[in-house]
């Protein structure tokens, strides 16, 4: 017999039990069959029959994914998910429980309730006798744990006690005796106090910056630098970014977990993320520190310098690290480093073009969709694809490539973290954590899972790489001495102002204006931004500042925020070189795992915000991973736009820096006083001093948009400018 099938979903609406609301999808497939002697005999040709001569058969499946529901609904759902064609569920429960649930909890109700088979009472196994109950039951619970052990291992890292571990190794003892899964488990506790050992004896460290013994921080030497070659020092940042990258747990992304990390009590919290945020520090400063750090340098040799990591970027993009290579481009457009016209003059122009491309690739244009699009696109595929609109930069591009092929060894893909930060803080801003009747909103969850898959996909491409540490390399890295903010911008005018007066004549100077400003004719001029001045007031929430400020970089997350920081240039236009991005003196906050904002340079209003201000185009770019068939994600809201009677806006406080905001969903039935309240909530203030404040919508530099008291805020807002507005306490 030959056979033919066709599939096709249909919506089957809702079904809601006691604690719990399911989508109900059916799937309906159509059989077709024919026997192939009977069609020879009837002249067909092959395993082709007229309509007539074909049998066909119709079956219904019917796909239930859950939507809401309790905890114990949700832990239970973990036993029956694959009866109900629900084969993602388990997957997407272990990578986002921990924003509603401890693993104590889930392992209590897994193990205590539905785990024992005296008082359980599993729906699925009820009408079965009692040793198929058993069997069925133990195969179900193996199951959920080895896919635990399996995907999120680290969630039973509790040291000193391991509770949960030592929990679930007393089940399988009593339940599952002699079992592999049971060695497993032992092999687990076993390993994770061997690494407590370690940490406590200081032969484990989880910071990207530590000395050895008898090690001093110091100023970049030129010379030093330069002897690294620039493939090596990229080989080497991308081994770094690769073992940081690889070990981020995917679950302390979350927007839920993430937003919480400015509380005194979470210090701690995500610290896999805070690990990538420190390296990405460490390359926007060390940037900065090799370019300014020596004073004598002189023009030619400055801008040698910048050359060279736009090399180092080159070679970053080449080997697939979107990392290392924003931290680079966001470096070079910080204020202390992108104001040095005269340098920049001397810089070639294929190498010029070369930026320009780079910084391209990190381009705001429709929520950063060209850094999107070319993450994805490469995610997996082997090597690099590389483009270039000049020919020389294009052929030196391909030899590069080609040596990277004629290895065999094939490249994963580093991401820009912070792309995926941002879109989980979107996701948890614009979604409801909980439902009618109180409860968990699942499809919240599935959402969530589907920008937590993307990480997963990266990080099992970052296995590809095979790369050796260089130790030389490295002690170098580690022990550069990092500028502040305030020394960068002042050692900047100072090399500005000696350029000046040195040697380049008044004749020869007008020739370089000449030439960078024809090498971008027609397109964004590239401008510093008016001089700031050397203090400005320091930025912070409730919680403070960080000790450890950072400096530089193109996306950072505020020790007091839950939101990313993005903002617009303050540029002057007689300025020759183009600024492709936005960038400023900030930085990717090492301490906080999130952005700090300017200190020293106090007027930079820029900074590259790689995830964007919003979810443009009202969703979030997805796999099918976690997703139900014939299911299709509503829009959500987005920042500056209104669209379905919702949108997101962004509100700091009056005397803190712009940056320093907080996003909130709004709708058309929201008016000032529960905005504001949700305001003061989002900046730790006291929520009942409503009265005591005023929001206002900023228009331009010079005009706000002030609201009635019981005015309509999503109808009353300009729509027409940024969502942005300014809480201010009243006079």
């Amino acid at each position: 017999f030959s056979f033919s099938w066709q599939t096709t979903f249909q919506d089957g609406g809702e079904e809601v039990e006691d604690g719990a609301v399911y989508n109900v999808t059916l799937k309906k497939v159509q059989i077709q069959q024919a026997a192939n002697k009977g069609a020879r005999w009837l002249g067909g040709e092959g395993d082709q029959l007229p309509p007539e001569h074909t049998v066909r058969q119709y079956e219904t499946s019917k796909i239930r994914a859950i939507k809401a529901g309790t905890l114990e609904k949700l832990v239970e759902n973990l036993l029956t998910a694959f009866g109900d064609a629900d084969f993602s569920y388990i997957s997407i429960f272990l990578a986002t429980y921990r924003a509603f649930a401890s693993p104590r909890a889930v392992l209590e109700l897994l193990l205590d309730r539905f785990g024992n088979l005296e008082t359980s009472s599993h729906g699925e196994v009820a009408n079965l006798n009692s040793l198929e109950s058993e069997m069925v039951l133990r195969a179900e619970i193996a199951s959920v744990l080895r896919a635990w052990l399996d995907q999120c291992s680290e969630d039973f890292r509790e040291p000193p006690d391991y509770m949960c571990l030592l929990k679930l190794l007393d089940y399988l003892k009593n339940n599952m005796p002699n079992s592999d899964m049971e060695s497993r488990v032992q092999n687990l506790l076993k390993q994770f106090q061997n690494q407590e050992v370690e940490a406590v004896d200081g032969f484990c460290s989880t910071s990207s910056s530590d000395l050895v013994d008898g090690e001093e921080l110091e100023i970049s030497n030129p010379e030093e630098f330069s002897s690294f070659q620039d493939h090596v020092v990229a080989e080497q940042l991308t081994y770094m970014d690769v073992m940081l990258f690889r070990r981020v747990v995917p679950y302390h992304c979350l927007g839920s977990i993430w937003s919480q990390r400015d509380k005194k009590e979470n210090k701690n919290l995500a610290p896999t993320v805070r690990a990538t945020i420190t390296q990405f520090n460490a390359v926007t400063k060390c940037v900065i520190s090799t370019i300014l750090g020596t004073r004598e340098l002189k023009i030619q040799q400055r801008a040698k310098i910048i050359e060279k990591w736009i090399h180092i970027a080159h070679e970053c993009r080449i080997l697939k690290n979107f990392s290392s290579l924003r931290a680079i481009i966001s470096a070079l457009q910080s204020n202390s480093i992108y104001r040095l016209k005269t340098t920049w003059m001397c810089v070639s122009k294929d190498i010029l073009l070369m930026y320009e491309e780079l910084s391209e690739i990190f381009s705001d244009h429709d929520n950063y969709l060209t850094s999107r699009e070319l993450l994805m696109k490469e995610a997996t595929s082997k090597f690099a694809n590389l483009d270039s609109s000049e020919k020389e930069n294009q052929k030196k591009s391909q030899k590069r490539l080609q040596l990277q092929k004629n290895k065999g060894v094939m490249q994963g893909t580093v991401p820009y973290l912070g792309t995926f930060l941002t879109d989980l803080i979107m996701l948890d801003t614009a979604l409801q954590d909980y439902v009618e009747g109180g409860l968990i909103n699942f499809e919240k969850r599935r959402r969530e899972f589907e920008v937590i898959a993307q990480i997963k996909l990266l990080q099992s491409s970052c296995n590809s790489y095979c790369l050796i540490p260089d130790q030389k390399f490295i002690q170098w890295f580690r022990r550069q001495r990092h500028l502040t903010e305030e020394e960068s911008y002042r050692l900047s005018r100072e090399a500005e102002a000696a350029a000046d007066t040195n040697i380049l004549s008044p004749k020869s100077q007008k020739s370089m204006v000449k030439r960078i400003s024809t090498l971008f004719l027609g397109t964004d001029v590239f401008t510093p931004p008016k001089e700031p001045p050397l203090k400005s007031s320091p930025v912070g929430g409730s919680s403070g500042e960080s000790t450890d400020s950072a400096s530089v970089s193109s996306c950072e997350f505020n020790h007091s925020e839950t939101e990313d920081v993005c903002v617009t240039p303050v540029s002057s236009p007689e300025d020759p070189l183009k600024k492709s991005s936005v960038g400023s003196d900030k930085g990717y906050d090492s301490d906080k795992g999130s952005i700090s904002s300017d200190k020293g340079s106090g007027s930079s209003k820029g900074s590259i915000c790689d995830p964007g201000p919003g979810l443009d185009g009202g969703s979030i770019p997805s796999r099918d991973s976690g997703s139900v068939p014939g299911a299709a994600p509503k829009a959500l809201p987005v920042y500056n736009r209104q669209s379905e009677g919702s949108c997101i806006i962004r509100v700091s406080m009056d005397g803190l820096h712009a940056s320093v905001y907080k996003s909130i969903l709004i709708t058309n039935q929201d008016r000032i006083p529960d905005v504001t309240q949700r305001a003061l909530l989002k900046h730790n203030l006291e929520p009942d001093a409503v009265e005591d404040y005023e929001l206002v919508q900023v228009i331009s530099e010079d005009k706000e948009l002030a609201f009635p008291r019981d005015a309509n805020v999503f109808y009353g807002m300009n729509s027409h400018v940024n969502f942005d507005f300014i809480l201010r306490k009243k006079a």
